[in-house]
């Protein structure tokens, strides 16, 4: 079985499904929490190398303040839990902005957790204009352009799998989804189910990677 080294993750849904449960919009992100874990035990059961989750943007942040407090701190949460894993862990996004929690800063360069093991990256307050600001200088290669990202120590992903049914990248990781197959699952990320990974790895194993030839 062809497994991706690298796979992204774009939780949609949360507001959706705490409306659908008669919650307050902000309630939804706490319920994200326990399927980010569930879904990060499968990568590793399956020998996925890296898993990216998609956080917050920076446009998250014009949501209202109570919405905004509620993802970010569920955010926190979420890397607090994920670092008891055991991963090579590293949190990108703005750290300039009074957006960034703080408390997250020390995992700003890639840390060994719990003995390390797969490659974790969470976004937090990225926004793809941000991770792209360093890339307007002519005469750069290639692999020279790629260091200057903010996000270059993030590999390329082979697999998007985005949940809640939208059909766009939001602005993930745009140089690293390049060729990137992408899978979308209707189910609500609050509602995940590990047959939603399974099913996006049979997917998988059906593209034709063929990066352009």
């Amino acid at each position: 079985m062809r497994i991706p080294k690298h796979i992204g993750i774009i939780p949609d849904g949360n507001r959706r499904w705490a409306s659908g449960q008669g919650r307050e919009k902000d309630e939804g992100y706490a319920f994200g929490l326990k399927p980010g874990l569930e879904l990060l035990r499968l990568a590793k059961e399956a020998g996925v190398e890296e898993i990216t989750y998609y956080g917050f943007t920076t446009d998250n942040c014009k949501r209202p303040a109570k919405q905004f407090a509620a993802f970010s701190k569920a955010c926190v949460d979420a890397v607090q839990l994920i670092a008891q894993e055991g991963v090579s862990l590293l949190v990108c996004g703005n750290t300039e902005s009074q957006n960034f929690p703080p408390i997250l800063r020390k995992y700003t360069t890639r840390t060994e957790i719990a003995g390390g093991g797969i490659k974790l990256n969470f976004l937090v307050n990225y926004g793809w204009e941000w991770d792209l600001a360093g890339l307007d200088r002519p005469g750069s290669d290639r692999k020279q352009i790629y260091r200057e990202l903010h996000s270059h120590d993030v590999s390329r992903m082979d697999l998007v799998i985005r949940w809640g049914g939208m059909r766009r990248l939001s602005g993930f990781l745009p140089v690293q989804s390049v060729y990137t197959d992408f899978y979308v699952v209707d189910r609500l990320w609050p509602d995940f189910q590990p047959e939603d990974f399974h099913r996006a790895l049979a997917w998988y194993q059906k593209q034709d990677i063929t990066l352009g030839g």
